[in-house]
């Protein structure tokens, strides 16, 4: 199979596998047993994982949920993780298990890559973490990706991709003299105000982000995946209302590609944004460096306007997170002129603890090791190896479970919570969609216990993320194990 560098060697047909999804959401819902998942419950965590029971319920005492972020609140309790080495992950009990939540995605050498750790450990021992000044690596990273990403000309190191996320708003309009953003129903660009909009699922609007006013959302829009007409409908009416200044894409789809999209569609975007005057922006938080080193841009031959990085491009170390982009765009984020010396506006942009030396120096050597190893090709073969293997696990057990892969980003559907969507013109239909999503969701999380009692940690159960710290053999035995949950699992209820 030729990948050509990419992740992917063969792109799905998002038409076959949203027919699978439409159908899994159709039937009933199936999970693990319940005596099984009592079982798991039993046996392994309250038997096995004591000391992270001990210390998330000590936790609880000065942590909100007993755990800082939302990748680690699992059921029925949250892991103690306290070591992290390429494909493994291990608790503070000493239990071993195979690590296909790489942090969210951004690990796609693996855990702990010794080639970048040695060069942190250099930086600390001369420079520290950060100085608040400019450091030589600023450059250096700037330059890779530039050198990297066709589209990006100039680039500007953040603290997170959510914060990536609020400037390119802001850059699009001071470039387009417009006021409103579209992004894709159900995706996700960070927990800002304005852009916690029509997140998780297609047609939830503002009923996702509690404690967001909805006058915030005034010139915020979502538009469904996968259709350019609804698009092109938002566009023009948007023109009555000042313009479109940018439209927001997760290139393979929102939430990493649970709901795939086409190669047209995603052509089709960058076509109706520019025909409408708007910015096409890119968010790669995921898709950057791990579809490959030109991104998903790179593969589909998109020219965006702007990208916006995250998660790997500091190697997994704090201060994930970036903006980069065509030269006349990214000069909104600079001294506040342009290229021929003219006065314009600078966005607002802040970041005390940006591009501090130790982001800069792990993101560089991170890129340079990915580059030189073809980690994203290596991980991509490695995703397709893993999603073949479970779509037979899938026929054996006769489950109608979907599996589908872009590259090292795999999805394992057992119930279809994300693939609902609200449909504001049917509202008698919205408490039944609301209830079915909380139901499937609980699922989610059985399931995706019961895979961690297997030795297998995920994202919520159905995201799997492979990386270059993967061989066959490792990825054939976590096969064996989801096999193992497979004869376990029923129609919830009886």
């Amino acid at each position: 199979m030729a990948y050509n560098g990419f992740a992917i060697d063969e792109y799905l047909d998002a038409d076959k596998v949203t027919k699978q999804l439409d159908e899994l959401v159709k039937k009933p819902v199936y999970t693990v047993k319940a005596e099984e998942l009592k079982k798991y419950e039993e046996e392994y965590f309250e038997k096995k994982c004591a000391k992270s029971k001990e210390m998330i319920t000590e936790a609880k005492n000065v942590i909100p949920g007993g755990v800082q972020h939302n990748l680690a609140f699992n059921y029925p309790f949250p892991l103690v993780i306290t070591k992290a080495s390429g494909a493994k992950l291990y608790d503070i009990d000493g239990n071993e298990y195979y690590d296909l939540l790489q942090a969210g995605g951004p690990t796609v050498l693996g855990s702990n890559p010794e080639a970048v750790r040695n060069q942190v450990i250099e930086l600390l021992n001369t420079c520290g973490p950060s100085t608040g000044l400019f450091h030589e690596f600023e450059y250096k990273l700037a330059k890779k990706i530039s050198d990297s990403v066709g589209s990006v000309e100039m680039f500007r190191m953040l603290g997170s991709g959510t914060e990536a996320c609020m400037v390119a708003a802001r850059i699009a309009r001071l470039k387009t003299g417009h006021k409103n953003i579209l992004k894709m129903g159900g995706a996700y660009h960070g927990w800002s105000d304005q852009l916690a909009y029509g997140i998780r699922i297609p047609g939830t609007k503002g009923l996702q982000s509690k404690g967001v006013p909805k006058f915030v959302f005034k010139h915020t829009d979502e538009f469904f995946p996968n259709d350019l007409h609804d698009l092109e409908k938002k566009l023009r009416r948007n023109q009555l209302t000042g313009g479109t200044a940018a439209v927001f894409l997760e290139p393979v789809g929102p939430e990493s590609g649970t709901r795939p999209v086409s190669k047209e569609f995603v052509k089709g975007v960058e076509k109706l944004a520019h025909k409408y005057g708007a910015l096409l922006v890119f968010d790669e938080v995921v898709t950057g460096f791990r579809i490959g080193m030109s991104g998903a841009q790179g593969f589909f031959g998109v020219d965006p306007d702007l990208t916006v990085f995250g998660k790997v491009i500091a190697g997994g170390y704090p201060g994930a997170g970036g903006i980069g982009g065509h030269r006349d765009c990214m000069a909104h984020m600079g001294a506040g002129l342009d290229a021929s010396g003219k006065k314009i506006a600078k966005a607002l942009c802040g970041g005390t603890m940006a591009a501090t030396p130790i982001s800069c120096v792990a993101g560089y050597y991170t890129l340079c090791e990915i580059e030189k190893t073809n980690a994203c090709e290596k991980a991509g073969r490695m995703g397709d190896r893993l999603t073949a293997g479970l779509q037979e696990l899938i026929k054996k057990h006769d489950l109608p479970f979907v599996a589908f892969n872009q590259g090292s980003i795999c999805h394992l559907d057992n119930a279809g919570t994300m693939h609902f969507y609200i449909d504001w013109s049917k509202l008698w239909k919205v408490p039944e969609v609301l209830k079915q999503t909380d139901i499937r969701r609980k699922e989610m999380e059985h399931i995706g216990a019961a895979y961690t009692a297997e030795g297998i940690i995920t994202l919520a159960g159905t995201r799997l993320y492979t990386s270059a710290a993967y061989d066959e053999a490792m990825i054939d035995d976590v096969l064996s194990r989801f096999d193992k949950v497979f004869a376990k699992v029923g129609v919830l209820g009886e």
